[in-house]
Protein backbone atom coordinates (compact mmCIF):
# COMPACT_ATOMS: atom_id res chain seq x y z
CA UNK A 1 0.00 0.00 0.00
CA UNK A 2 1.09 3.48 -0.83
CA UNK A 3 1.25 6.30 1.70
CA UNK A 4 -1.38 8.94 0.79
CA UNK A 5 -0.76 12.06 2.87
CA UNK A 6 -3.57 13.81 0.97
CA UNK A 7 -6.01 11.47 2.74
CA UNK A 8 -5.30 13.30 6.02
CA UNK A 9 -7.65 16.15 6.81
CA UNK A 10 -7.08 19.23 8.94
CA UNK A 11 -8.28 17.57 12.16
CA UNK A 12 -5.83 14.70 11.83
CA UNK A 13 -2.99 17.10 11.11
CA UNK A 14 -3.85 19.19 14.19
CA UNK A 15 -4.04 16.06 16.36
CA UNK A 16 -0.71 14.80 15.01
CA UNK A 17 0.98 18.13 15.76
CA UNK A 18 -0.57 17.96 19.24
CA UNK A 19 0.89 14.47 19.70
CA UNK A 20 4.34 15.70 18.74
CA UNK A 21 4.02 18.67 21.11
CA UNK A 22 2.88 16.37 23.93
CA UNK A 23 5.81 14.00 23.32
CA UNK A 24 8.26 16.92 23.29
CA UNK A 25 6.84 18.27 26.56
CA UNK A 26 7.98 15.19 28.48
CA UNK A 27 11.59 16.26 27.90
CA UNK A 28 11.04 19.89 28.91
CA UNK A 29 11.15 21.32 32.44
CA UNK A 30 7.85 20.56 34.22
CA UNK A 31 8.75 21.57 37.77
CA UNK A 32 11.01 24.12 39.40
CA UNK A 33 12.40 23.50 42.86
CA UNK A 34 12.53 26.51 45.14
CA UNK A 35 15.08 25.93 47.90
CA UNK A 36 17.82 23.54 49.02
CA UNK A 37 15.32 21.29 50.84
CA UNK A 38 13.20 20.63 47.73
CA UNK A 39 13.53 17.08 46.40
CA UNK A 40 11.83 15.56 43.35
CA UNK A 41 13.05 12.08 42.39
CA UNK A 42 16.61 12.64 41.13
CA UNK A 43 16.30 16.45 41.13
CA UNK A 44 17.27 18.46 44.20
CA UNK A 45 17.02 22.25 44.71
CA UNK A 46 17.71 25.11 45.00
CA UNK A 47 16.55 26.86 41.81
CA UNK A 48 16.64 23.69 39.69
CA UNK A 49 14.24 22.76 36.90
CA UNK A 50 13.21 19.12 36.66
CA UNK A 51 12.03 17.66 33.34
CA UNK A 52 8.91 15.58 32.94
CA UNK A 53 11.10 12.57 32.19
CA UNK A 54 12.90 12.90 35.55
CA UNK A 55 9.84 13.78 37.61
CA UNK A 56 6.86 11.83 36.28
CA UNK A 57 7.96 8.20 36.91
CA UNK A 58 5.34 5.91 35.30
CA UNK A 59 3.24 8.83 34.06
CA UNK A 60 5.92 9.70 31.49
CA UNK A 61 5.24 6.43 29.65
CA UNK A 62 1.47 6.97 29.73
CA UNK A 63 1.87 10.48 28.33
CA UNK A 64 4.19 9.22 25.59
CA UNK A 65 1.68 6.51 24.69
CA UNK A 66 -1.04 9.16 24.48
CA UNK A 67 1.21 11.24 22.23
CA UNK A 68 1.62 8.31 19.84
CA UNK A 69 -2.15 7.77 19.36
CA UNK A 70 -2.78 10.56 16.82
CA UNK A 71 0.36 9.61 14.89
CA UNK A 72 -0.90 6.03 14.64
CA UNK A 73 -4.32 7.27 13.47
CA UNK A 74 -2.68 9.43 10.79
CA UNK A 75 -0.56 6.47 9.67
CA UNK A 76 -3.62 4.20 9.43
CA UNK A 77 -5.55 6.79 7.41
CA UNK A 78 -2.61 7.60 5.13
CA UNK A 79 -2.18 3.89 4.41
CA UNK A 80 -5.89 3.59 3.55
CA UNK A 81 -6.77 0.96 6.13
CA UNK A 82 -10.38 0.59 7.26
CA UNK A 83 -11.25 1.28 10.89
CA UNK A 84 -13.83 -0.52 13.00
CA UNK A 85 -14.74 2.73 14.80
CA UNK A 86 -15.38 6.30 13.60
CA UNK A 87 -12.17 8.19 12.97
CA UNK A 88 -11.05 10.42 15.81
CA UNK A 89 -13.21 9.01 18.61
CA UNK A 90 -10.56 6.78 20.19
CA UNK A 91 -7.99 9.57 19.82
CA UNK A 92 -10.37 11.96 21.61
CA UNK A 93 -10.66 9.54 24.53
CA UNK A 94 -6.87 9.21 24.68
CA UNK A 95 -6.53 13.02 24.58
CA UNK A 96 -8.91 13.45 27.52
CA UNK A 97 -6.93 10.85 29.49
CA UNK A 98 -3.67 12.68 28.69
CA UNK A 99 -5.13 16.01 29.81
CA UNK A 100 -6.42 14.49 33.05
CA UNK A 101 -3.04 12.85 33.75
CA UNK A 102 -1.26 16.13 33.09
CA UNK A 103 -3.58 18.10 35.35
CA UNK A 104 -3.37 15.42 38.05
CA UNK A 105 0.43 15.46 38.23
CA UNK A 106 0.80 19.21 37.76
CA UNK A 107 -2.02 20.64 39.87
CA UNK A 108 -3.91 18.05 41.92
CA UNK A 109 -1.06 15.85 43.20
CA UNK A 110 2.34 17.27 42.22
CA UNK A 111 5.31 15.05 43.03
CA UNK A 112 8.16 15.86 45.39
CA UNK A 113 8.55 17.43 48.78
CA UNK A 114 8.05 19.89 50.36
CA UNK A 115 5.04 20.61 48.11
CA UNK A 116 5.13 24.38 48.66
CA UNK A 117 8.64 24.56 47.17
CA UNK A 118 7.79 22.72 43.93
CA UNK A 119 6.05 24.72 41.21
CA UNK A 120 4.98 23.88 37.66
CA UNK A 121 6.88 25.49 34.83
CA UNK A 122 6.61 25.76 31.04
CA UNK A 123 6.80 22.04 30.19
CA UNK A 124 3.56 21.41 32.06
CA UNK A 125 1.80 24.09 30.01
CA UNK A 126 3.27 22.75 26.76
CA UNK A 127 1.85 19.33 27.71
CA UNK A 128 -1.58 20.86 28.28
CA UNK A 129 -1.45 22.59 24.90
CA UNK A 130 -0.43 19.31 23.24
CA UNK A 131 -3.30 17.44 24.87
CA UNK A 132 -5.77 20.15 23.90
CA UNK A 133 -4.51 20.09 20.30
CA UNK A 134 -5.00 16.33 20.14
CA UNK A 135 -8.51 16.72 21.54
CA UNK A 136 -9.42 19.57 19.17
CA UNK A 137 -8.11 17.71 16.13
CA UNK A 138 -9.81 14.45 17.01
CA UNK A 139 -13.14 16.15 17.74
CA UNK A 140 -12.86 17.98 14.42
CA UNK A 141 -12.24 14.69 12.63
CA UNK A 142 -15.00 12.78 14.41
CA UNK A 143 -17.52 15.51 13.50
CA UNK A 144 -16.60 15.23 9.83
CA UNK A 145 -16.86 11.45 9.74
CA UNK A 146 -20.02 11.15 11.86
CA UNK A 147 -23.22 10.06 10.19
CA UNK A 148 -25.58 12.91 9.40
CA UNK A 149 -28.72 12.63 11.47
CA UNK A 150 -32.08 13.27 9.91
CA UNK A 151 -34.74 15.37 11.59
CA UNK A 152 -37.64 13.51 13.24
CA UNK A 153 -40.29 12.27 10.82
CA UNK A 154 -37.94 12.00 7.81
CA UNK A 155 -37.25 8.54 6.46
Amino acid sequence: MKLELKALNRGEMIATVGGLVLALSVFLAWFSLGNANAQLNSCAGPNINCSGWNSLSAFRYLILLAAIAPVILAWVIARGHALAWPRGELTAVVAVIAIVLTLFRGVIDPPGSPPEEINVTYGFFVALVGGLLILAGSVWRSQESAQQRKPPGVL
